[in-house]
């Protein structure tokens, strides 16, 4: 039985940060998703805890096909437009459910070892090595790192997105709200308006 990890959670921004201690992450507007893989037994749990794995079988399919047999994931299960852009309306609206993939921005378990104690610049290159080879449902959450914080927040609202989220590398997976996890939201984006955290 895997660890029952609870969420990391931003807090929302004042101002957003730059420097070389953070990375910058484009928000996309979906819904936050554990993926956990038990040998061949893959699972998929909201903020909630309810499990959604027969929901999304692309994201399931996926995490079969990569190496590793044991690993946990955190991202944001999207559907996406033409544009690539994250379409939260066509998520819900459940017509597109065999449609919907996985941002992964982050992996708390591998092969029976707990990382979340581990700082999130070591996790992000655990990461990056799990999803090498790449297998369509699951994809690397890009991000930038540094001083082009504000400069990448105002680019995600100038082309409509919900925002980005900030983090500070040497931090540890802290579940709950944590202020090394920074969100600056879009006020123009649906999302700022939307009810936060339903599922």
């Amino acid at each position: 039985m895997a660890k029952r990890f609870e969420f990391a959670r931003p807090v929302t921004a004042k101002a957003v940060p730059a420097g070389p201690r953070w990375i910058h992450e484009i928000k996309f507007d979906g819904f936050r998703m554990r993926v956990v893989r038990e040998a061949d037994r893959v699972r998929l749990f909201t903020m909630n805890g309810a499990d959604w794995t027969d929901r999304y079988p692309w994201i399931v399919e996926a995490a079969r096909r990569l190496k590793p047999k044991q690993f946990v994931l955190d991202g944001e299960a999207v559907v996406l437009d033409v544009r690539s852009y994250s379409d939260f309306d066509a998520l819900v609206s459940r017509k597109h459910d065999d449609e919907v993939q996985l941002y992964a921005f982050d992996v708390l378990a591998l092969e029976g070892d707990d990382l979340t104690r581990l700082p999130l610049s070591m996790r992000k290159a655990n990461l990056q090595r799990l999803l090498t080879r790449r297998v369509d449902g699951i994809q690397l959450a890009p991000y930038e790192a540094g001083e082009i914080g504000p400069d990448l927040f105002r680019h995600a609202c100038l082309h409509g997105l919900e925002g980005i989220v900030s983090k500070q590398l040497e931090r540890s997976y802290k579940p709950g709200r944590c202020d090394h996890w920074i969100k600056s939201k879009n006020p123009d984006h649906p999302a700022f308006r939307r009810v936060a955290d339903r599922f």
